[in-house]
């Protein structure tokens, strides 16, 4: 899943990584692919993660993963960051989920009952990427769908969602809601719609596997 997120980077892109499995998309592009990758905690310029052992204990993404540096990288304060966010200059960020529902609305900040150090950047990058892709699995620990008609958990943004990248399929949002496009190796197109909580639109029946 992660490694096919990866694709979706093209060249001259500057890319926000989210917290949790977008974080490890870096690992998977090739080396010396020119992208600028951000961190809402102040850098562009993210090179492979680096283990505690050979880290830089100083350089960190927004999800406490240790991160190095490439040739340009920059460094600078909160308040720039989201200037950057907020002004429209990132191309793509990539988000964790909770839910996701057919209408491109994002929950992604809070379960309610559980500790939530707030919402931080998500509600930015939401609503001011000009592409927001979601990597998540497709269904949480107890089996429940992820994707769903509508999210029943507090919201990040409405309707921000261009496509889910699942451990089971590539899935993007239309008009009519979801709209399946890859198929996970070993996946079955049933056993994805049985795993969606909406309607699941297909194409046609060749669907690309990743």
């Amino acid at each position: 899943m992660v490694a096919r997120a990866a694709r979706e980077i093209e060249p001259g892109m500057v890319v926000n990584l989210g917290i949790g499995l977008p974080t490890q998309v870096v690992d998977h592009l090739p080396e010396d692919f020119p992208v600028c990758l951000h961190t809402e905690n102040g850098l562009a310029g993210i090179g492979p993660t680096r283990s505690p052992e050979a880290a830089d204990r100083n350089l960190i993404d927004a999800g406490g993963a240790y991160v190095s540096t490439v040739p340009g990288s920059a460094f600078f304060d909160s308040a720039v960051s989201f200037a950057l966010v907020r002004s429209g200059r990132l191309d793509l960020t990539m988000l964790g989920a909770f839910e996701v529902a057919q209408t491109g609305d994002l929950a992604n900040w809070k379960i309610p009952g559980k500790f939530s150090p707030g919402a931080g950047g998500g509600i930015e990058l939401a609503q001011k990427a000009r592409r927001v892709v979601v990597l998540t699995s497709h269904t949480d620990r107890a089996g429940n769908p992820k994707l769903k008609e509508a999210c029943s958990l507090p919201l990040t943004a409405r309707g921000c969602v261009a496509r889910v990248f699942t451990d089971m399929a590539v899935i993007d949002l239309g008009r009519a809601g979801f709209i399946l496009r890859e198929l996970a190796e070993g996946v079955s197109l049933s056993e994805v719609a049985e795993a969606t909580a909406a309607p699941l639109a297909c194409p046609g029946a060749d669907v690309p596997r990743f």
